[in-house]
């Protein structure tokens, strides 16, 4: 079974949503408790484990607040709703990432602690780093959909969805543009012309 064989993710009710950016307290909890999982799910497959293991639970907190504040200013389709989700999400991640790149007095495990890593972690870490790399040569928008489609399993569907590509098709193009960079990157041949 492919990703592409399950049910498509759910999306907020119309209603909800129109009634959430009308200020409705009701329809906001029930919004926020709606997003809360899916923008968890997102931040963690971007951010991954991270010292304490709560960043993504700090980001994902920082997502839903940004969407709280913007939720009055919201002015497009309630069908548009979740890519403005993960568009915020999307920049609250690459915050992370540039706290993370600056504050390198992360806290370190004592090391008295019995629960040490094992070589299969270590191994796991290494091939997370070198994957990280590899996708750092793409831009944004093909890195961000390679993580939605492969790190996080979403079908091509809920891809587009969330990144507010046209369709379905759409998507699968510029993955598959993706993953013939990535494959001439591993193989060391020349790279295919930027075009998205």
């Amino acid at each position: 079974m492919t990703t592409d064989d399950r049910a498509p993710a759910p999306r907020p009710e119309r209603q909800v949503v129109e009634a959430a950016v009308d200020g409705d307290r009701a329809a906001v909890a029930e919004l926020l408790e709606f997003l809360r999982p899916l923008v968890l799910r997102y931040c963690r497959g971007r951010l991954g484990t991270h010292s304490s293991g709560t960043a993504a639970e700090d980001c994902a907190q920082d997502v839903l607040l940004a969407v709280l504040v913007e939720l009055p200013r919201y002015r497009y389709e309630p069908e548009s709703f979740l890519p403005f989700v993960f568009g915020i999400a999307s920049h609250k991640v690459i915050d992370e990432f540039r706290r993370r790149a600056r504050n390198r007095a992360d806290p370190h495990a004592d090391p008295a602690d019995e629960n040490k890593p094992g070589p299969d972690e270590y191994a796991r870490t290494d091939s997370r780093l070198e994957i990280e790399q590899l996708l750092d040569h793409l831009p944004p928008a093909q890195r961000e959909l390679l993580t939605l489609r492969v790190v996080l399993g979403y079908t091509a569907e809920e891809t587009a969805t969330a990144l507010g590509l046209p369709s379905a098709a759409a998507v699968r193009v510029s993955q598959h543009r993706a993953l013939t960079k990535l494959r001439r990157l591993l193989q060391g041949g020349p790279l295919p012309k930027q075009e998205d």
